[in-house]
Formats: C-alpha cells, sequence, structure tokens
C-alpha cells in the first residue's frame, strides 16, 4: 500500500489517542489537561482530510476510522469529561445528558457518512454544514468547564443542572437540520491578504498558548454567534438555486393535443 494512505490514518489514529487520553486526564481530575487533549484530537481531525486529499490518499477505509475515532474524541470523551467535573452529582440526570450527547453524536456522524455520498446534493451545499460537526459540538459543549475554570464561580445544583441542560442543547444542535459553515472549503488565501492571515494565525496561537480557557470561551461564544447569519446564507443561496431551477425548467408545450379521458379519470 502506498505511503500516501498510510500518514493520513497515522493522524487520525493520533486524534484517537488524544481523545483517550482526554478520558483518562478526567478520571484523574486534571480537567484542563482533559481539555486541551481533546482540543489537540479536534486540530488533528481538522488536518487528517486536508492531508488524506492532498497527498491523494482518500480511502473508504480512512473514512469509517475517521468515524470511529471521532465517536471516541467528540462523542465518548466530552461527556465523561463534563460527567468527571459536575454532572455526578446529578447523579441519573447528569449521566442521561452524557447519554443524549453520545448518542446525538453517534446519530450526527452517521447522517454525515450517508449524506457525503449524495449525487444530487448541489456543490454550494458543500459550504455548510448539516447540524453542528461533532468536532465544533465537542469544543462548544464543555464552554461552562471553560467559565468554572477560568472565574473559579461557585457550585450549586442549580448551576449543574443548567449545565445538563445546556449538554442537551448542544446536542440537540448536532442532530438537527439547522446548517452550520463549514470550514472545509477554505483552501487558497488571496495573495494580497497573504502576510494578514498569517499575522492573524500567528497572534491566535500565541493567544491560545498563553490563555487556552480564555481564548476557547471567545471560540465557543463566537461559533454560537455564528449559527444564525449560516442559516441566513443557507435560505439565500437555496432561494437563488430555486430560482435558477425554475428559470432553466422547459416551458410546457404549446398547442399540444389534449386526449381524452381515460376510464375513471376525472
Amino acid at each position: 500500500m502506498p505511503l500516501r494512505f498510510v500518514v493520513p490514518n497515522v493522524v487520525t489514529l493520533l486524534a484517537l489517542c488524544a481523545g483517550l487520553t482526554a478520558i483518562r486526564f478526567a478520571v484523574e481530575a486534571k480537567f484542563e489537561s482533559a481539555v486541551l487533549a481533546i482540543l489537540v484530537a479536534a486540530v488533528l481531525d481538522g488536518i487528517d482530510g486536508r492531508i488524506a486529499r492532498a497527498l491523494k490518499g482518500s480511502s473508504r477505509f480512512g473514512a469509517e476510522l475517521d468515524s470511529l475515532a471521532d465517536f471516541i474524541d467528540f462523542g465518548v470523551a466530552p461527556g465523561l469529561l463534563l460527567f468527571f467535573w459536575s454532572l455526578h452529582d446529578l447523579k441519573t440526570v447528569g449521566w442521561a445528558a452524557v447519554l443524549i450527547f453520545a448518542i446525538a453524536a453517534a446519530l450526527r456522524l452517521a447522517r454525515f457518512n450517508v449524506m457525503i455520498d449524495d449525487p444530487d446534493k448541489p456543490a454550494w451545499m458543500g459550504r455548510f454544514f448539516t447540524g453542528m460537526p461533532a468536532p465544533a459540538g465537542a469544543i462548544v459543549v464543555l464552554l461552562p468547564l471553560y467559565v468554572h475554570l477560568s472565574f473559579d464561580l461557585p457550585e450549586s445544583r442549580a448551576l449543574t443542572l443548567a449545565e445538563a441542560l445546556y449538554v442537551v442543547v448542544v446536542a440537540g444542535l448536532m442532530v438537527s437540520r439547522i446548517p452550520h459553515y463549514s470550514g472545509k472549503t477554505i483552501g487558497r488565501v488571496p495573495r494580497e491578504a497573504f502576510v494578514f492571515v498569517l499575522f492573524a494565525v500567528a497572534a491566535i496561537l500565541i493567544l491560545l498558548a498563553s490563555f487556552p480557557l480564555q481564548m476557547l470561551i471567545g471560540v465557543s461564544l463566537l461559533y454560537l454567534a455564528m449559527i444564525p447569519f449560516s442559516i441566513r446564507a443557507f435560505r439565500r443561496l437555496s432561494e437563488q438555486d430555486a430560482a435558477e431551477n425554475a428559470g432553466t425548467s422547459p416551458p410546457p408545450a404549446q398547442n399540444a393535443a389534449v386526449s381524452p379521458p381515460v376510464d375513471g379519470a376525472a
């Protein structure tokens, strides 16, 4: 087997190792380390597909392995992290929220695998995900943990119930039909914006390394705030596509002979 098929799968396995390591850190109550491990898994998940496309090493095996790894990294690990952190205080209610989130991640990944093979999907729909993607859901669902670790908020049962409800809401966004912007279509940077983009990436990396939890709070809130804009953009493109299809449809035939109704027809 050529090496170009092996490299993307190795990156996927590294992401799986990061997700499993996050579970270990959660068991050991090293919650900040667990968050960083899930973040590493998300970064690796974002580049393994790009590496496969760049090396022309995409395969059905790699796609299935990626889905299985994503379920562990972004369905199981975040849920267990939240349960070991605070949701265990709610006992059955907290565990139910974790189960709902994990099930939502599994359904979201299964639907993605089915829809990716749809030959009738318009090209513009590649700019959107149907439902919140699993990596984004794993980052966003940990928002209460980021806030708690950053500002040392007092714990209370009411606050824990609100966190469980928030987990269920994020799970609902994952299995919903709400469109979300996709970053997979970003492939090239305009030449005139190259320096600015390079500076922005370097600044983000420095801030993320210096203030990881605070940056994750900002990223999570920004992602949630973008949902209404993605819905509006999806509707606009959908209406344009429908109008173009209606304009290119053949006109009805003129002076066509009307056949007599058959037996039983009105």
